[in-house]
């Protein structure tokens, strides 16, 4: 997963999820009201959940990237808090992320874990934390390890380390080795037309969240040990032009 920022909807957009949100709100079953809107409502299909894809498309990494899994394309609007544990939640556009298939349908479905104690989710919106909080990246294992209660109910919930994408990740770690080389050689010979464009090509490979793993690792204390046998490449990450070419300064938006 990787951290994404959630932009505005277009106006008339949001009014509709004002107004059907409204509607679910006063009905005397509102799960029902809830789940004939969003699925049969001939204008919720035909413009407000096609608006909703293309804005989450605009917020995805890559080309339409699941936020999930970060691999394949999203093709789903699908409800963070499903509706069937909050009716309230399914015209909010703060509950609304971009999923592929195989995340929405095959592994999260309608689940929603809670903490015991206090109630609060235990999954992780990108849009509003940083994954990398919860979440360590094994790049040479290509698997996920959890920091938190959260990274632990995610990586079960999401899948994040099925197999398909742990080799995926293994492939996407030397593959970003590759880019900053090229980057670095771009660089150097002052060509930074093809520079900036090495950079917009790194960030939209599938996987991204191995890229933002490498440069926050970089900085880890155990740095030296986690980029064993690769300190040219460290030293890159480290770089302070590779850091701000490639967005990897935690208040800088990265490169599209």
């Amino acid at each position: 997963m990787i951290r994404l920022a959630r932009i505005p909807l277009p106006r008339e957009t949001a009014e509709y999820l004002e107004r059907y949100g409204a509607r679910v709100e006063t009905a005397a079953d509102q799960k029902a009201v809830a789940n004939e809107l969003w699925s049969r409502n001939t204008t919720v299909r035909t413009k407000v959940r096609p608006t909703l894809k293309d804005t989450l498309g605009e917020m995805a990494a890559g080309h339409q990237r699941c936020m999930y899994c970060g691999d394949n394309q999203g093709c789903a609007v699908d409800h963070f808090e499903p509706v069937a544990c909050n009716p309230l939640r399914t015209f909010d556009w703060a509950n609304h992320l971009l999923a592929c298939s195989v995340c929405n349908s095959h592994h999260k479905r309608d689940r929603f874990p809670r903490d015991e104690t206090d109630g609060s989710a235990l999954l992780l919106d990108p849009t509003c934390e940083e994954p990398l909080h919860h979440l360590h990246l094994n790049l040479a294992a290509g698997s996920y390890t959890a920091l938190s209660a959260k990274g632990e109910a995610s990586i079960k919930v999401f899948g994040l380390n099925r197999p398909v994408l742990i080799k995926g990740r293994r492939e996407a770690c030397a593959r970003a080795g590759l880019f900053l080389g090229q980057w670095t050689s771009s660089w150097q010979c002052g060509d930074r037309d093809t520079a900036d464009r090495i950079v917009r090509l790194a960030w939209n490979q599938p996987l991204a969240d191995v890229l933002a793993s490498m440069f926050h690792q970089a900085f880890h204390p155990a740095a030296t040990a986690l980029f064993a046998g690769q300190a040219d490449l460290l030293a890159l990450l480290l770089d302070a032009d590779t850091r701000d070419a490639f967005g990897a300064g935690a208040e800088q938006e990265r490169p599209k």
